[in-house]
């Protein structure tokens, strides 16, 4: 139920806005000064603000700038009777989401604050699209023909049904754990909130509470407006932590706290929050060992590990590595219109021969430099790289991507896009140690990553 809070010094004005919205099934708040709405919307989750401009002595102006630091993508609508052109622009300027003019009809209410909420809905989900969270299932790529991948689906597929169940997918780097997330969140009837990941090593201890399950204005030095977590963000949906073998022992307290109270509390909170969202976690690491050597807790384990999965390496499915190098070679060739149509036989034999220790990721990433710098419409052996190939190695000279077809530019991006590719893999995906290995700033590799499409 959306919450809307009508701030007005008129007290007919707030309890027929009251009995308006209320009929409409809204829970609605009232205040008759900024003092009184200031703390209702530090203390309540609220959805909509009504504000009046004129609350006798206090300026409604003003009572919307207080409102924006406490929240500041609170959504709100501006009414007055005393309207000037002046004034509204000032407030949309301060960030209203409307004006209003007093009086108004409780039909032109109902649809400007439908209009508002539907907005807010919207902002969400666009947010969740930019984070890839509302991807099609049909786009997941779960390729291959091998039995134990067929038998990952069909359990993915299973405890997609029970919006409840936690989830623990483990398997090498690069296995695919992120896809099956994925896949079990657009197989159930989570599929249209929002599927929400974050990697556990990436994030530092200090900052891992606050973007998990959110602070409030003034919790730490830098904390000057409340933040929603990650917890809150993905409410109704699925939220995926990946890497959670490497959680700090005193987060995995906070973590098992809210699996058993489906509540959490912001960082310098003092009221618990309701959340209803299923958690799907992974890990590359041995947990049974973690728990012995007294890095991982064992009860936290128990709450993670209700429906285990295993993804098996690409090195125990041999038979899905010419279709997933198939399916990679299609991708890339359109997307940097190769022409690539074909892999040679014995291309295929080398491809399925190779151990692939850095798994799909590692496969991916060998067909996408292919692609690269070279062009169809057949992959054949001499494209591949000599520790699969088994050619001896070829000089640095020789290594470097065709100046002339991609020129200086093009060049020195598709060799930086290989220099980063294989710190990656190296580091297990983990964008922190990948920064480090490479002594850059994690922000100048993040801006790096972005640039060259290439994802964790």
């Amino acid at each position: 139920m959306e919450k809307i809070l009508i701030i007005d010094d008129e007290p007919f004005i707030r309890e027929n806005v009251e009995r308006i919205l209320g009929e409409d099934g809204y829970q609605v708040l009232a205040a008759a000064d900024g003092t009184t709405a200031s703390e209702l919307v530090s203390a309540e989750e609220v959805d909509l603000v009504l504000l009046d401009l004129n609350l006798g002595k206090e300026n409604g102006l003003d009572v919307l700038k207080e409102l924006k630091k406490i929240e500041p993508e609170l959504l709100v609508i501006v009414i007055t009777g005393y309207g000037s052109v002046e004034s509204a622009v000032a407030s949309l300027k301060l960030g209203a989401f409307h004006y209003m003019k007093k009086p108004f009809k409780a039909d032109a209410l109902r649809v400007i604050v439908k209009l508002a909420l539907q907005t807010t809905s919207l902002k969400r989900e666009v947010r969740a699209i930019r984070q890839g969270a509302l991807e099609l299932f049909e786009k997941v790529p779960l390729v291959g023909v091998n039995s134990s991948l067929k038998e990952i689906i069909r359990q993915a597929r299973e405890v997609a049904r029970f919006a409840e169940a936690t989830v623990l997918i483990t398997g090498e780097s690069g296995t695919g754990k992120e896809l099956i997330a994925k896949s079990i969140h657009h197989l159930s009837d989570r599929r249209e909130a929002p599927f929400i990941e974050i990697n556990c090593a990436s994030i530092p201890v200090n900052l891992l509470e606050s973007e998990l399950f959110g602070h409030e204005k003034g919790a730490f030095t830098d904390a000057s407006a409340r933040k929603t977590g990650l917890f809150e963000a993905a409410n109704k949906g699925t939220i995926f932590l990946d890497e959670i073998g490497e959680m700090d022992p005193a987060m995995q307290a906070k973590l098992l706290r809210v699996l058993e109270s489906r509540q959490i509390r912001r960082v310098g909170g003092t009221r618990n929050i309701d959340v209803d969202v299923r958690v799907i976690s992974a890990t590359n690491r041995n947990l049974g060992d973690a728990i012995k050597s007294g890095q991982f807790r064992e009860d936290l384990f128990y709450r993670l590990n209700v429906f285990p999965i295993r993804i098996p390496p690409l090195r125990e499915r041999r038979e899905d590595i010419p279709v997933l190098a198939a399916f990679y070679l299609d991708k890339y060739s359109r997307a940097f219109s190769r022409g690539f149509h074909e892999i040679s036989g014995e291309a295929k034999a080398l491809l399925s021969g190779y151990n692939w220790p850095g798994n799909i990721r590692e496969l991916k990433n060998v067909i996408e430099k292919i692609c690269i710098i070279n062009q169809g419409p057949t992959l054949t052996a001499s494209h591949l790289p000599p520790e699969i190939s088994g050619a001896p190695t070829r000089s640095a000279r020789a290594e470097l991507p065709d100046v002339e077809t991609l020129g200086l530019e093009g060049a020195v991006e598709a060799f930086e896009l290989e220099i980063i590719r294989a710190a990656l893999d190296k580091c297990g995906g983990n964008v922190l140690k990948t920064a480090e290995l490479l002594k850059i700033p994690r922000g100048t590799l993040r801006y790096k990553m972005g640039k060259l499409g290439i994802q964790p």
